[in-house]
């Protein structure tokens, strides 16, 4: 089960053509950032930390997310954490379980790619991230709308 939404575009976005939303799926305005990019850092630390370390620096168990987000696309990147990867290096073999049956994952792996973009990109740091005041922000005014 894979599913592709939009839930992290805002309707600023969605209207501007010149933002692609793989590209740039948060918002950040004065640090703050939007529901999406910020209920992806709740998700990420609830499930992928333990293996990809706090902020998605890695560990010695998994790479740094941080650095993987800056070349990989949303499809590449949703298709590794549904179907799981297998690699074998110097150091052996690293296995990433398959999470596509995980709804806690799947049902959110488009704002958890918005919080990993967001870090891979420099436009948030580390910890936990401010949200933007929910009445000025578009994307959770137009997930509020939809539910």
């Amino acid at each position: 089960m894979l599913l592709f939404t939009a839930a992290s575009l805002s309707p600023a976005q969605a209207q501007d053509e010149a933002v692609d939303w793989e590209d740039k799926p948060y918002i950040v305005e004065d640090g703050k950032v939007d529901y999406g990019t910020y209920n992806g850092f709740r998700r990420y630390h609830n499930t992928c930390h333990t293996c990809h370390g706090p902020d998605g620096m890695g560990s010695t168990f998994a790479p740094a997310l941080v650095n993987s987000l800056k070349d990989m696309s949303y499809a590449d990147f949703a298709a590794t954490v549904a179907n799981g990867r297998t690699s074998s290096g110097a150091s052996g073999n690293s296995v990433m379980p398959a999470f596509g049956d995980n709804v806690d994952v799947m049902l959110y792996i488009d704002h958890i790619y918005a919080y990993l973009k967001a870090r891979a990109d420099d436009a948030i740091g580390r910890g936990r991230p401010d949200r933007i005041d929910p009445e000025n922000d578009p994307v959770f005014q137009e997930w509020q709308a939809n539910q």
